[in-house]
């Protein structure tokens, strides 16, 4: 839909009700076809590998032994000349278990990592979006602002050759819309900025062809701080990487502990005595344990090292509190202030500028107001439409920003009078 610059209704972007990009479409290629997304995905999913490698008993050993030869005489049956040999260490301390469990919180910290390049990459895709939106709608403002101005600058040249006003208005009209025709110039290269923004985060060929993005709409509605700041401390992927990582902690803290505690390793051979006609003479069965007691610095240090480690996470993850609260106050006073920008320029400062315009422009029709103040009014208006899409290309920034930092929608802290309007 298009208006009027001196219209109720506001300007929207060109190409829209024809070929028209979605943000949908857009976050949907990005989810699928990022290839960062791609590379943190493969880190995931190699790190959940390892879990079964921690927990698992270690390799069982064989061996055996041949005699190569012998330099003095023995009786038959004396000694032995082959010996086959199975040893298997037994974690009867649950050591494995342990340390499975923190490679179990090393695999939901990767995921956690995943997460927040998932959402960070969609934020990306979100404000790239909105700055391509705006900038097709500075140029469709900007449009219609050259055609007003070479309407005023016809108008000024008639006026002008039947003696009824000076030859400085159509300099002016001219002026200012050769100044029109160059910011025209400057929304074309945000425009193709934006399109290499998109191409990139999609992983596409830089000159792909894009459509026009829907335009940009503007649904206010009430936001609980409170809400927010539940749902971050619930969803945030950064708290959930601080809490598996004092997971992990305790888990090899666990482990350092029952070093104490050495796993015994059963053993069995069978032996052939030399000149034996059976297979195996002899089968023989035993276990041995390390002496841990005997290197008391060593286990006490890592005792130590672990419990500093532990520390360090927990206060990791009260900083990461304090720092995901902090970072949601700000983020809320952000979508607050743009919120209250849009619906300012939308409700009063752009219908007063538009009213003050038309009424300058049928002054100057009727020779009873001067061209430079219907020049300015139009200035005005052309300002006012523009700032708006900026402001609300802001908020929609800042309302994207702000469902990144929490980790999920934000629909459940909208207040529920509120649902209705809100949108993505």
């Amino acid at each position: 839909m298009t208006a009027s610059l001196f219209g109720q209704t506001l300007p929207s972007p060109a190409g829209v009700g024809t070929n028209v990009l979605s943000l949908d479409a857009v976050v949907s290629e990005v989810l699928s076809n990022n290839p960062s997304l791609k590379a943190s995905r493969a880190n995931w999913e190699a790190v959940q590998e390892r879990v079964p490698q921690a927990r698992a008993w270690e390799d069982p050993t064989l061996g055996f032994d041949s005699l190569a030869d012998r330099f003095v005489h023995q009786p038959p049956n004396a000694m032995t000349d082959q010996k086959l040999m199975l040893e298997q260490a037994l974690p009867l301390s649950g050591k494995n278990r342990l340390q499975g469990k923190a490679a179990s919180a090393e695999a939901v910290s990767a995921f956690e990592q995943f997460h927040r390049e998932q959402l960070d990459a969609v934020a990306k895709a979100r404000i790239a979006y909105f700055q391509l939106a705006n900038a097709y709608a500075q140029l469709e403002v900007n449009r219609q602002a050259i055609d007003l101005l070479k309407q005023f600058a016809d108008i000024s040249r008639d006026k002008y050759k039947v003696g009824t006003h000076s030859e400085s208005d159509v300099l002016n009209a001219e002026t200012a819309l050769a100044k029109a025709e160059e910011d025209s110039a400057d929304i074309e290269r945000q425009i193709s900025e934006g399109q290499l923004e998109l191409n990139r985060l999609m992983n596409r060929p830089p000159r792909n062809p894009l459509a026009h993005p829907e335009a940009l709409t503007f649904q206010p509605f009430a936001l609980s701080l409170e809400k927010i700041e539940g749902l971050a401390l619930a969803h945030r992927p950064e708290l959930f990487l601080a809490q598996m990582k004092i997971e992990a902690a305790q888990a090899r803290l666990e482990v350092a502990r029952k070093g104490w505690f050495p796993d015994p390793t059963f053993r069995v051979e069978a032996d052939r005595y030399n000149d034996a006609a059976q297979a195996v003479s002899e089968v023989n069965a035993g276990f041995s344990i390390s002496l841990p007691w005997f290197n008391r610095a060593k286990y006490k240090a890592g005792i130590r090292e672990n419990e500093k480690m532990l520390e360090s996470a927990d206060y990791e993850l009260k900083a990461a509190r304090i720092d995901t609260l902090s970072m949601v106050e700000n983020q809320f006073i952000e979508v607050r202030t743009f919120h209250h920008h849009t619906e300012l320029y939308k409700d009063k400062l752009l219908p007063l500028a538009e009213q003050t315009a038309n009424a300058k422009r049928l002054g100057y029709q009727n020779d009873k107001e001067n061209f430079l103040d219907l020049l300015t009014a139009q200035q005005t208006v052309q300002e006012m439409e523009s700032m708006y899409w900026e402001h609300l290309m802001h908020y929609r920034i800042a309302l994207a920003e702000m469902e990144s930092l929490v980790g999920t929608s934000l629909e459940p802290a909208i207040s529920p009078a509120e649902h209705s309007h809100h949108s993505q």
